[in-house]
């Protein structure tokens, strides 16, 4: 099994500092665990990630911190299965055996979330719990401030273009400074135009049985959107059915399907066909001859291979994103349209060139203490000074993993809390501000006061006077402002990606770019959660308006908020066709507005024309 465990960490890029030693200790998670050596492998890789390490070597001295990590995912999976079972931690270890009364213990600062919630959370961005280094023994060496105790706000902690010189990685703005910004700041006084692209599911939209009908269908028409776009292309042949016994290569087209309930491995990866093509069958699909790919279950891909058994199609060339020449933008319902070029019109924005000034939160915007929203709060003051043309912001908002909304202590109802915490300071900004403020919220799956079923339709709000200013779109959504389309959407895909992906020398080379590379997944896939069957929590149903989740235009920016680690990429998506211009796109993670007791992220970005000539910050609250 060592030999497994070696050829596994080669695959995804992982070189073995002390092989023999590190090889030893793997085998025996393995026995002790019950784990094969892809999910050992794939559980590193989240390790890797979480914990921010560098080089692509797999460190004998990171063992015990990846230990620690190991039992941390067994304890959760055995929560999940028995929800009232009790795990003692060792403080109750230590409270038992002192004969102590665990109110008599001082507490410290931290996130009040239950045992079950704190293993998971630290497998991701570990900035929830802790300000400092994690050791090996899995233990911070500095925990979070409480959000009230802060001594330095609105830290950047990322920059591209243009930025004053960093130390550590970080600088400090004068709140009253002006001179101090980060950010050349677009003429505030120019009220942006707004179109939102697409309103499924309506406003009102419930819950609906999501029948096995209605999911056929639904991947029975991506598989075949992507098949016309294959060979429309004129670069593949016409897709055939790749379960018929066949000595020659071919060109077919199927969803990535894995044959249990485990996690998808190599050796049990299945390619579903169209009806069209095959009545919608399975064959196993055989990876081993291909040099690179990245796969993971509900990803549409295209396969040269050949089948000579007629039960294992042997795979030779992966293709797994649809050609940009056959991804033209939607055209516009002409109305939309109109309304569109009357608005540029009277902004004189016509001819222009495009240009933005945003901020981008996502939720939760309250820390785990309290329900005062001291977050937004700051938010919208640090809005106040610097004019952005654009605030967008991203669910929760009334979160229903708060530990008060959890335990039903508030005395409000859920809308009670959205109208005064929310709305009612989001109309004063915009009174403050004048009528050139724009504001978009997008929900989360998470809001208490709102349909959780996903995908979701827009908040119902109609504040008074200042609806041309305050407005909600589905999750995910569409719009386009002074002509830069922006994509959304709230449900962490990113992090269900990450646990559900496998790859071989994936495209760019390092592990440390996973996260570009799981955007590309979403762009590539034309798609906001590519993913099936859909991540545990995720309470989808396709019979909501199924295109609602196609990307259906390349967008200048993508907002995929995420638990994990934040960050702005530039990406580049390949041109229309030969001798045009390469494409890009602008993928933006804020991070959490708040995380635990203390202040999370949130991001301010300029953009001038094209993604190649943005100012942008992540900014610490």
């Amino acid at each position: 099994m060592e030999d497994e465990i070696k050829a596994e960490f080669s695959k995804v890029g992982f070189a073995l500092d002390d092989e023999e030693e590190i090889l030893k200790k793997c085998l025996t998670f393995c026995i002790n665990y019950n784990l094969k050596p892809c999910d050992i492998v794939s559980s590193w890789e989240v390790y890797y990630l979480n914990r921010q390490l560098n080089g692509s070597t797999v460190q004998n001295a990171e063992m015990d911190g990846f230990l620690l990590h190991l039992q941390d995912e067994q304890k959760e999976a055995i929560i999940k299965e028995e929800p009232g079972l009790h795990i003692y931690s060792s403080k109750d270890v230590d409270m038992i055996l002192n004969d102590e009364d665990g109110d008599e213990k001082e507490e410290v600062p931290g996130t009040p979330t239950r045992n079950s919630q704190d293993s998971y959370s630290e497998q991701f961005d570990s900035t929830p719990q802790t300000n400092g280094k994690i050791f090996s023994s899995g233990k911070p060496s500095k925990l979070i401030t409480p959000f009230g105790q802060r001594t330095q706000k609105f830290v950047v902690k990322f920059s591209i273009n243009s930025m004053p010189n960093m130390e550590n990685g970080e600088t400090e703005l004068d709140p009253e400074n002006n001179e101090d910004d980060v950010i050349r700041k677009i003429q505030p006084g120019r009220r942006c135009s707004l179109i939102v692209h697409g309103s499924k599911p309506g406003t009102g939209c419930r819950f609906m049985y999501d029948r096995i009908e209605d999911r056929f269908n639904a991947l029975e028409s991506r598989i075949r959107k992507y098949a016309v776009a294959f060979t429309s292309s004129k670069l593949y042949e016409e897709p055939v059915d790749p379960t018929v016994s066949s000595q020659k290569s071919i060109f077919t087209v199927g969803m990535i399907c894995c044959d249990g309930e485990g996690h998808l491995n190599e050796k049990s990866t299945l390619l579903q066909s169209s009806v069209e093509h095959s009545g919608g069958q399975r064959v196993r699909l055989e990876l081993q001859n291909l040099n690179q790919f990245s796969i993971f279950p509900g990803q549409v891909v295209g396969i040269e291979g050949h089948n000579p058994s007629g039960h294992c199609l042997i795979a030779s060339k992966f293709v797994d994103s649809i050609p940009l020449s056959d991804m033209a933008d939607v055209d516009l319902h002409p109305t939309k349209k109109q309304a569109l070029e009357k608005e540029i019109q009277s902004n004189g924005l016509s001819g222009l060139q495009a240009e933005l000034s945003v901020i981008i939160a996502s939720g939760p915007f309250t820390t785990t203490d309290n329900l005062s929203f001291e977050p937004l709060v700051e938010l919208l003051a640090y809005a106040n000074r610097k004019l952005p043309q654009l605030l967008i912001l991203l669910g929760p908002f009334v979160d229903s993993e708060h530990p008060e909304i959890e335990k039903g202590s508030t005395n409000r109802s859920f809308d009670e809390i959205f109208h005064f915490e929310i709305l009612k300071r989001l109309q004063d900004y915009a009174e403050y501000m004048g009528s050139h403020a724009r504001v978009i919220l997008v929900p989360s799956i998470r809001d208490a006061n709102h349909d959780f079923v996903f995908p979701q339709p827009a908040f119902d709000i109609q504040p008074p006077d200042l609806k041309h200013q305050i407005t909600s779109i589905t999750n995910p959504g569409i719009l386009e402002a002074n002509q830069v389309k922006i994509a959304c959407c709230s449900v962490d895909v990113l992090k269900h990606l990450s646990g559900e992906e496998i790859s071989r020398n994936p495209k760019g080379g390092a592990p440390s770019d996973r996260m570009g590379r799981l955007v590309n997944h979403i762009l590539g896939q034309r798609s906001f959660y590519p993913l099936y069957p859909p991540a545990e929590g995720v309470p989808f149903d396709s019979s909501l308006a199924p295109e609602a989740l196609e990307i259906s235009m390349i967008p200048d920016i993508l907002i995929v908020p995420s638990d994990m680690k934040y960050f702005v990429k530039v990406l580049p998506l390949g041109g229309r066709g030969e001798g045009e211009e390469q494409m890009k796109c602008i993928c933006v993670n804020p991070g959490r507005l708040s995380k635990g007791e203390g202040g999370g992220t949130f991001v301010e970005l300029n953009y001038y024309g094209n993604p190649d000539t943005i100012n942008t910050s992540i900014l610490g609250i």
